[in-house]
């Protein structure tokens, strides 16, 4: 049975031919068009039609002239990695004022979210307690199931699928966060038009990524060839990450760059993370007057209204 599947109730479609109307049947989600089944494992579907997915190509992949077959790769990334994995030091306290940004830009009206690549669905356990419904959206059946068992909400639901073959009918959220996603996918551009057709007029989307990250890479051990570290495929500034998504039916796209890597050098967190996020947001603001070198970026896109 999906677990509050009256969130995903006339927004989710079959990912192989886009019709909507899509049945549960038993343990298994039936598409009545096209006839496909997909299966719900401890409540979540997985809505990954695999004649709709293949290997995709970044620079580095065509440089060799490869493919990336990222969805089998980020399955096995989750079961190697574990996103729900407390963290300490300096990378915890980078990721709460993330999380604490995106989250201050965010609309006080409650609404559905879309969180793009949950990993350990930070978005869910901050807002779904606030009112919000929440869907926690991986590639990973790993990371939607864990999701559902560590934040039980009835406002929260989850999904299996790819951003590349979305099983979301258009006009369907509120609000969508991809955080920390975009510098891993092959087509950037793709992603964002792709999240941005699912809102509805006047919904936001929110994109996080490292800010001018310059991309190291190592040797792989089994092919002997570079490797980007932390799979990360692209780095990203303001006029790269704005410039993805310029429709028709855009209303404004912010940025906002934060962090600042020398007070990441001085190991600053240490005092920092006594601050709260206003104060903390004045003196990473001032570090930045005076040494601009950011970590971070957010990008706003705001749909028209119709």
């Amino acid at each position: 049975m999906i677990a509050n599947k009256k969130i995903l109730e006339g927004i989710i479609r079959c990912p192989a031919c886009q019709s909507v109307g899509l049945e549960e049947v038993g343990s298994t989600i039936r598409c009545p068009v096209c006839s496909l089944s997909f299966p719900v494992e401890n409540g979540v579907p997985l809505l990954i039609a695999e004649n709709k997915t293949a290997g995709k190509q970044s620079e580095i992949h065509r440089a060799f002239g490869s493919t990336f077959e990222y969805i089998g790769h980020y399955r096995r990334d989750a079961l190697e990695y574990d996103y729900f994995k407390e963290r300490h030091g300096a990378v915890r306290h980078s990721e709460r004022r993330l999380r604490e940004y995106i989250s201050s830009k965010v609309p006080k009206v409650q609404g559905l979210i879309l969180d793009v690549g949950c990993g350990g669905a930070w978005v869910a356990k901050s807002f779904c307690p606030k009112g919000y419904k929440t869907i926690s959206f991986d590639i990973s059946p790993k990371n939607t199931q864990e999701a559902l068992k560590r934040y039980p909400s009835e406002n929260h639901a989850a999904v299996v699928g790819d951003v590349f073959s979305l099983p979301f009918r258009e006009k369907s959220f509120n609000y969508v966060i991809a955080s920390e996603i975009i510098e891993h996918v092959t087509e950037p551009e793709t992603l964002v038009k792709n999240v941005f057709s699912i809102l509805k007029p006047g919904g936001t989307l929110f994109v996080s990524s490292p800010y001018k990250e310059k991309i190291e890479y190592s040797l792989c051990v089994h092919c002997n060839r570079p490797t980007p570290k932390s799979a990360h495929l692209h780095s990203f500034d303001e006029k790269i990450l704005t410039s993805l998504y310029q429709g028709a039916d855009l209303a404004e796209v912010k940025y906002y760059t934060f962090g600042n890597k020398a007070l990441a050098h001085l190991h600053t967190h240490t005092l920092l993370k006594h601050f709260c996020f206003g104060i903390w947001k004045q003196v990473d603001r001032l570090a930045n007057f005076f040494y601009r070198r950011p970590l971070s970026i957010i990008v706003k896109w705001q749909k028209k209204e119709e």
